[in-house]
């Protein structure tokens, strides 16, 4: 079965970086597009970057404003998310997503078919 095992959040201060690993098994991972959303306490969950199955397009939702960049490694099955310029406002849990169906793009939730369980992430001085 899918799984999507996310790793890599914890506690930065403003200004800071971290990298998102997620993990992929269980599909063909260079055939599906890979999204990274977040959730806020008390928001909706937010798109936050996609990555088609070749890496040939990539897309960001607004508020990244070329802070974030995601990126995939077929080889070993993993997308990254790399966070620089962390803000308080990015505080959230983390998740990593795949589409619903291959060689589909994918942006909104309902366009991926499982996630993982996600990543805290905490920026805060």
């Amino acid at each position: 079965q899918v799984q999507l095992v996310e790793s890599g959040g914890g506690l930065v201060q403003p200004g800071g970086s971290l990298r998102l690993t997620c993990a992929a098994s269980g599909f063909t991972f260079s055939s599906y597009t890979m999204g990274w959303f977040r959730q806020a306490p008390g928001k909706e969950r937010e798109f936050v970057a996609g990555i088609t199955w070749n890496g040939g397009n990539i897309y960001y939702g607004d508020f990244v404003k070329g802070r974030f960049a995601i990126s995939r490694d077929n080889a070993k099955s993993t997308v990254y998310l790399e966070m620089t310029s962390l803000e308080p406002e990015d505080t959230a849990i983390y998740y990593c997503a795949v589409a619903a169906f291959a060689f589909h793009g994918a942006y909104y939730s309902t366009d991926f078919g499982s996630w993982g369980q996600g990543t805290q992430v905490t920026v805060s001085s």
